[in-house]
């Protein structure tokens, strides 16, 4: 009997401990599911509509994306509290995925689909890792905010002014820069659902989605390093 007691108060220890360890909020969990169901959706609606931007040819907008960009940002910003905002969700990553078209045909020509599957690959890798340690740890990362909106800042402002001086060396270090900050920004989205720091799952889908765009981005960049173009 006593050779079996600190063997199950150990069990129950753990248990106990286990079970406090990883149990979220009911509203956190909920925020989470609709944000993980609403992400994947989008990202399949984005899938489709760059692939018909590659059949159709799409020309490359350039600066003139952030037009429709902002403003379905700043729609959804307003409206995502309600049915519309999914609506403008759904707009706005459609819109970004006709956006890959012209992209992904340019590498197709001229470097062939490897850049682009270790891109995506890559991608998914990142995602899944910075969330799992992120709901695993249960770390609260809202101090990274700040640290975080001023590199993506800096890291924009530097991409836009490359596009007019075509530094082969400013680019990478500009993807190395989005690479980064967008990595850490899903894992600090993901600690603000848990934390109830975001409670709309809308704008929490938004958010994971563009850094999912600009990370694939990055990683197809670096990829693709090296081509005559």
């Amino acid at each position: 009997m006593d050779q079996h007691r600190p063997n199950s108060r150990i069990a129950q220890a753990s248990a106990v401990a286990t079970g406090q360890s990883t149990a979220l909020d009911p509203s956190a969990l909920k925020v989470l599911r609709n944000t993980y169901a609403l992400l994947a959706m989008t990202v399949a609606f984005s899938a489709v509509t760059a692939v018909a931007s590659m059949a159709l040819n799409v020309p490359y907008l350039g600066l003139w994306m952030l037009l429709p960009y902002f403003g379905l940002l700043w729609g959804i910003d307003k409206t995502k509290h309600s049915s519309m905002g999914i609506v403008l969700t759904f707009a706005l990553t459609g819109f970004m995925g006709l956006t890959l078209g012209p992209i992904l045909n340019a590498y197709l020509q001229f470097r062939g689909s490897g850049p682009i599957v270790m891109a995506l690959g890559g991608t998914a890798a990142i995602f899944f890792a910075m969330s799992a340690y992120t709901l695993v740890t249960k770390k609260d990362l809202s101090g990274m905010g700040r640290f975080l909106m001023i590199g993506m800042v800096i890291a924009f402002v530097a991409s836009i002014a490359n596009i007019f001086m075509e530094i082969s060396a400013l680019a990478m270090t500009t993807s190395a820069m989005f690479l980064g900050i967008c990595s850490l920004m899903i894992a600090f989205q993901t600690s603000a659902i848990i934390h109830g720091g975001e409670r709309n799952y809308i704008s929490a889908t938004v958010t994971l989605y563009v850094m999912i765009y600009n990370v694939f981005l990055s990683l197809l960049s670096f990829a693709g390093f090296g081509g005559d173009e």
